[in-house]
């Protein structure tokens, strides 16, 4: 029986001809009869992809035979399953896109990147190392979400400075607002879900003044595969994909609180509203409805 996987990877490294890459990521993973998202740029790659695993460990090895791309740090991730014909049900179709960034924080003037990666990015920390930072330093130490504010709702590490951000290109602002400036004193660490909006985010942060800036190498998923729910993680890691979130363990802790009901919850719904676009956090009991906003506006 296939077994359903989902990768998760990026490499941030120079391009010269992007286009000609999208041509021939889209053509690799077509034959391979995988779905997802890949964007590239003159900056590098970020994939999400889902299929059958012996078709993403072919695109692996394929992927890897470009020199640009060899020592890509893949993310293995368990999918909901694959359809008649082998393909992702985490994912409804391929899209294969050249952008002017990978990561889109609406900066693609301040990111530089060369062969190792983003030039002048916080400093990489593996899990453990994180831990040790914290035994080292305690309570001096920061956590700073790298993600919007809907997913650090259901789940974040404890502490965390969770930035009140619904997209990516609201920290260039949150950055600038001095909301944030007794910080750059301290050590601060960024994370993220698969590690690459903090090499970014950490960049941003080092030259605005955040003088002790570190990064969670391989973000949340990594560190979920090392320690589960037994660290400094709590909740339910939000994903982009059919399963919504996914635990590390079967203890995960509820975090999310149901915008309807109030009951715990970590599970999030889109706002049934035409032409809204919003997802909230709602518990399985209450069901689809319309958002806070909107329902307040009806009643």
């Amino acid at each position: 029986m296939a077994v359903a996987k989902i990768l998760l990877y990026y490499a941030f490294t120079p391009l010269a001809d992007p286009d000609a890459v999208r041509l021939w990521q889209r053509d690799l993973a077509e034959s391979l009869g995988l779905r997802g998202r890949i964007l590239i740029s003159e900056h590098g790659l970020n994939g999400t992809l889902g299929g059958e695993m012996a078709a993403l460990k072919r695109y692996v090895r394929k992927t890897r035979d470009y020199p640009a791309f060899k020592h890509i740090d893949f993310k293995w991730s368990g999918g909901s399953g694959l359809d008649d014909t082998g393909a992702s049900l985490d994912f409804p179709k391929l899209s294969v896109k050249v952008r002017e960034e990978i990561v889109s924080f609406g900066a693609p003037g301040e990111l530089s990147v060369d062969g190792q990666g983003v030039v002048g990015g916080g400093t990489k920390l593996s899990p453990d190392a994180l831990h040790e930072l914290i035994a080292e330093r305690g309570d001096e130490v920061v956590f700073f979400d790298g993600r919007n504010a809907l997913e650090a709702a259901i789940g974040r590490f404890a502490g965390a400075v969770v930035p009140d951000v619904e997209t990516t290109r609201d920290f260039v602002d949150e950055l600038e607002s001095g909301k944030y400036d007794e910080l750059k004193g301290r050590p601060v660490v960024t994370y993220c879900t698969g590690g690459i909006r903090c090499e970014v985010l950490s960049s941003l942060m080092t030259s605005r003044g955040f003088g002790e800036v570190y990064q969670l190498d391989g973000g949340i998923v990594r560190y979920g595969e090392r320690f589960g729910d037994d660290g400094l993680w709590q909740g339910s890691l939000y994903v982009f994909d059919g399963r919504g979130s996914l635990d590390f363990s079967d203890h995960a802790a509820v975090i999310g609180t149901c915008s309807s009901c109030g009951d715990p919850t970590n599970r999030t719904a889109n706002c049934t509203d035409a032409g809204c676009d919003v997802e909230f956090v709602r518990c399985e009991a209450c069901g689809a409805g319309a958002c806070p906003a909107h329902a307040s506006a009806a009643a």
